[in-house]
C-alpha cells in the first residue's frame, strides 16, 4: 500500500511539477512580469503557506532556527537549493521553453555522480559512465536538432540549462539529512521561505514596481494557480522518497517533460524537431540507466 502510495505521489507530483513550466512561461511573455517578482512572490507566499499548515497541525517550526548547525543548513539551501532551481530553471525558459528547460533538469544525475565519485576518490561504475554517454547524445541532439552546422539552441539557453542541472543536483543531495531530521514540509516550507527573501532583499525594485501585472485578474490568478501547483508538485515529489526505490522515481519522473511537452504543445503551439525529440528520448533512457546502476552499486 505504501508503495502504491509513493508511486501516485510523484506521478502527480511530476506532472504538476511538468505543468508549471509552460504556466510560467505564459506569465512571462503575456505579461510585463519579470522573472525575479516570479520567484519572489511564489516562493515567499508557498513558504509562508507551508509553514501556516504545519503550525496549525501543532509542528515546533522555529525549531531548527534555533540551533546554529540546522540555520546554516536551510539558509544554504533555500539560497543555493530551493532559489538556485528556481532562478536558473525560469532563466532556461526565458531564453528556450519550458520543454527544453525541463529536459535540462535530467542532467542533475550526471553531476551527483562527478560529485560523489571525486569525494570518494574513484571512478564510477562502468554502467554509469554508459549512462552518462547516452544522457551526453542525447543533450547533444537536443540542443543541434541532429545538425553539425548550427545550434538550434543559443549559447544562453545551453548556460542556464547546464546550470538548472546543477542546482537541481545541489537541491537534490544537500537537504538530506535536513529533511531527515525535520522532514520535507518543513525544510521545503523554510528554504521557500528564505530562498524568496533573499532575493528580495537583494532586488527590492522587482516587487515594489513590479506589481502591475497583477491588475489583470488573468495574470493573478495564473500567479496563484502557479503558487498552489508547484508547492504541492514540490513537496509530492521529495515525499514520494519515503516510500519508492530510486529507479522507480527516475522512471516515473519521466511524467514531467511528458507533460510539459503536452501542454506546450497544445496551448503555446510550441513543438520540438524530430531528432530534438529523440534526443529528448535518449536522455530519459540514459538518465533511467544512471539510476538503475547507481541502484544495483548501493545494493553491491
Amino acid at each position: 500500500m505504501e508503495r502504491f502510495k509513493g508511486i501516485a505521489m510523484i506521478i502527480i507530483g511530476a506532472v504538476l511539477w511538468g505543468a508549471t513550466g509552460p504556466m510560467m512561461e505564459w506569465l512571462l511573455t503575456e505579461s510585463a512580469m519579470t522573472r525575479s517578482f516570479l520567484i519572489i512572490v511564489r516562493m515567499i507566499v508557498a513558504g509562508i503557506l507551508l509553514l501556516s499548515i504545519l503550525k496549525g497541525r501543532g509542528v515546533r517550526i522555529l525549531a531548527p532556527l534555533q540551533q546554529k548547525v540546522w540555520s546554516r543548513q536551510l539558509i544554504l539551501f533555500g539560497i543555493f537549493g530551493m532559489l538556485g532551481v528556481q532562478y536558473t530553471f525560469l532563466g532556461s525558459i526565458e531564453s528556450s521553453n519550458a520543454i527544453i528547460a525541463t529536459l535540462f533538469q535530467f542532467l542533475a544525475p550526471i553531476f551527483i555522480i562527478i560529485f560523489i565519485s571525486w569525494r570518494q576518490w574513484t571512478l564510477p561504475p562502468r554502467a554509469q559512465v554508459i549512462g552518462i554517454a547516452v544522457t551526453i547524445v542525447g543533450l547533444f541532439l537536443l540542443m543541434t536538432n541532429g545538425s553539425f552546422a548550427a545550434f538550434a539552441l543559443s549559447k544562453a539557453a545551453v548556460a542556464w540549462g547546464v546550470a538548472v542541472g546543477f542546482t537541481f543536483a545541489f537541491y537534490t543531495l544537500y537537504p538530506v539529512r535536513l529533511m531527515s531530521e525535520w522532514g520535507v514540509l518543513l525544510a521545503v516550507g523554510w528554504g521557500m521561505l528564505i530562498g524568496g527573501a533573499a532575493l528580495f532583499i537583494v532586488n527590492p525594485m522587482a516587487v515594489i514596481s513590479g506589481y502591475e501585472p497583477l491588475l489583470d485578474w488573468r495574470i493573478a490568478g495564473m500567479l496563484a494557480l502557479v503558487v498552489v501547483v508547484g508547492t504541492v508538485a514540490f513537496s509530492l515529489f521529495l515525499g514520494s522518497m519515503k516510500y519508492i526505490t530510486p529507479v522507480e522515481t527516475s522512471i516515473l519522473s519521466s511524467f514531467e517533460p511528458l507533460t510539459a511537452m503536452v501542454i506546450s504543445v497544445l496551448w503555446l503551439g510550441q513543438v520540438l524537431g524530430i531528432w530534438q525529440l529523440l534526443g529528448a528520448l535518449v536522455m530519459l533512457v540514459g538518465v533511467t540507466g544512471l539510476s538503475i546502476a547507481g541502484s544495483k552499486a548501493r545494493e553491491e
